[in-house]
Order: C-alpha cells, then structure tokens, then sequence
C-alpha cells in the first residue's frame, strides 16, 4: 500500500506540475483560487484568461491524459498477464488500429449526415465506433491465434502484425476520399493529441475508461491464477474463457474510447508494466494499480513535455511516448537476449 500511495502522490504532483507550465504561467495560488470559485466556495470571481487558460483548456487536459494513460497502461498490463507474454500490448493485437479505421470512416463520410447535427453525432458515435472496430480486430487476432481451443502467443502476435497491416491498408483507402483538411488531421491526430479536450469530451468518456479500469482492477486475482496456465487455472475453479472475453471487452473499450478521443498514442501499454514488475514483480494485485497510476503520470508528464519543449507550439504526444518508450524497449530486448545466452 506504501508503493501505492508514492505513486498516487507522484501523479498529484505531476498534474499539478502540469496545470502551472506553460506559455500561460500560473501559480498555485491561481489554481486553487480558480476551483474553489468554480465549486462555489468563493464568490471572488479569477481573472478572465485564468478561467480560460486553467479550467477550459489545462483542467480538461490533464484529466483526460490521466485517464488515457491510466487506460493503456492497465489495459497493456491486462493483455500480458491474459496471454502470459510481455510483449503484448493493445496496439499489437489491433485495438489501437481497429479504433482508428472505425473513427476515421466516421470522420472522412460523416457527411451523410445533415449539417446541423453531424458534429454532436460524431462527438456521442467516435467511442461507440472505436469501441467496435477495436473489439472486431482484437476478436479476429485471437480467433485467428486458436489452435483447438488455446491461444498460440507467436500467432496471436502474427494475426495482430497482419490485422494491422489491413487496418492501415483500409485507412488509407479511406484517407483517399478526404479533403486536404481532413486528411492533415488525420495525420496529427494520427501522432497522438490531448489539445482537444474539453469538457464534453470528459464527461462523454469518464464512465466509460474509469468503468472499464475499475474492472481491470478486479481481474488481478484471475490473471494470478492464469499465470499458473490455463488448465492449472481452470482446475482450481476459473472461468477461463469468460475471464479472457471480460478482459477483451473491457480493453477494447477503454483503449477503444481513448483512441477516439486522442489519437494513437504508443508505447505506454507496453512500457509502463514492464518497470512495475522491474520494481515489484509479477503479482497483478499490485502491477495493475500500479500500472493505472504510472501510467496516468508518465502520459501527464509527456502530455507537458509536448507543449512546452517547442513552446509556443506543441509536438504530438505520441512522439514524445515513442521517443521515450522505444529506447526502453529495445533495452529489454537486449536484457532479453543476454538472459537467453546464459
């Protein structure tokens, strides 16, 4: 619980580093003047730009890089202990691509719907199509990886590779029928962005990534007895197959509706659960908490960097996960093949 509530501290206090940098500096002061004017507690009403800058623009931005963080990682950790490899990640098995083609495909046609309304439509359908598209390609990855009634781990991987490829494929076709408009936003939202957080955006994916991590967390003891093997697991009394299909769907869901809203970002699904169990092992009853919490700091953290590093422009926050997650996992790639020559 001590590790727990370090790494609780850790987010605070990368959330509040978050809220007073940036080309708009704020101070502490201005920060809690701003909340406890907004939840009544003081009639003394901030400066304009404070509102502004702090509670339309920052406040939404770091909760909704928080939870995204907080989503792929868990969901990240979730996936490597369901299929017992730390290799798998949302992105390999096609979630983060099967969210992208289905938001893409709304975006590029959403002219078949009138003018008036097609912008709240595309707003309440981007997590509803994500989640399906990325629930469609992780169900094919893995009824592709059944050999009899398991999983094979090296053809999950394969169909994941595969299903990609089709994925890319069909967006570019899409992409083909875009404007320029269209098609240049695509490519930033592509790269990972939280610059278009709002509040609408909150509430619209708040219940659906906190209620699909909540059920991640009460997976752990499930994924502990999986560590042991399926059969293993399913003599002591799991329901394997209805464990594996919550799990899908509950992944599918959070990183499903966290696409929809920023984009691919990489990396930390497959990075974050790795350095809790660098630091605690393999017990899921705290690399998932753990994961949720790390997770949501490092994207936080990165999400700052983007807008400070070229400031007053800002880098896409996948650039910024990759530059940080790549050199790491390819580090684990050597540790792995040090390990294997011994």
């Amino acid at each position: 619980m001590s590790l727990i509530g370090a790494m609780l501290l850790i987010l605070i206090a990368a959330m509040m580093l978050s809220a007073v940098v940036g080309a708009y500096q704020l101070s502490l002061n201005d920060i809690f003047h701003v909340i406890s004017y907004q939840l009544g507690f003081t009639k003394d009403q901030p400066k304009p730009e404070l509102l502004a800058v702090f509670w339309n623009i920052r406040l939404p931005r770091i909760l909704l890089g928080a939870m995204v963080g907080a989503a792929l990682a868990i969901a990240g950790a979730a996936l490597q202990g369901l299929f017992r490899n730390p290799l798998v990640e949302s992105g390999l098995i096609g979630v983060s691509s099967g969210g992208a083609l289905m938001v893409v495909i709304l975006i590029v046609f959403s002219n078949i719907i009138s003018l008036e309304i097609a912008p709240i439509f595309i707003q309440l359908l981007q997590p509803l199509v994500a989640f399906i598209g990325g629930l469609l390609l992780t169900i094919a990855a893995y009824k592709l990886s059944k050999v009899g009634s398991k999983a094979d781990i090296s053809l999950l991987i394969l169909s994941g590779v595969a299903i990609n490829a089709l994925a890319g494929a069909l967006i570019g076709l899409t992409l083909y029928f875009a404007d320029d408009a269209a098609i240049r936003n695509f490519t930033f939202w592509s790269l990972g962005d939280l610059g278009g957080a709002n509040w609408l955006k909150i509430g619209i994916s708040a219940p659906l990534i906190l209620g699909s991590i909540g059920y991640l967390l009460n997976t752990a003891k499930p994924l502990n007895l999986l560590s042991l093997g399926e059969s293993e697991a399913f003599h002591m009394g799991l329901s394997v197959e209805k464990v594996k299909t919550g799990i899908i769907l509950a992944v599918a869901m959070a990183v499903g509706v966290s696409v929809a809203f920023t984009g691919i970002i990489g990396f930390v699904g497959l990075v974050i659960p790795h350095i809790i169990r660098l630091l605690i092992g393999a017990d899921h009853k705290l690399v998932l908490p753990l994961s949720v919490l790390l997770g949501a700091s490092f994207l936080v953290l990165a999400d700052l960097a983007s807008r400070v590093v070229v400031s007053p422009s800002e880098l896409p926050i996948g650039i910024i996960t990759s530059l940080a997650g790549a050199p790491f996992f390819i580090w684990l790639l050597i540790n792995f093949k040090k390990k294997s020559r011994v």
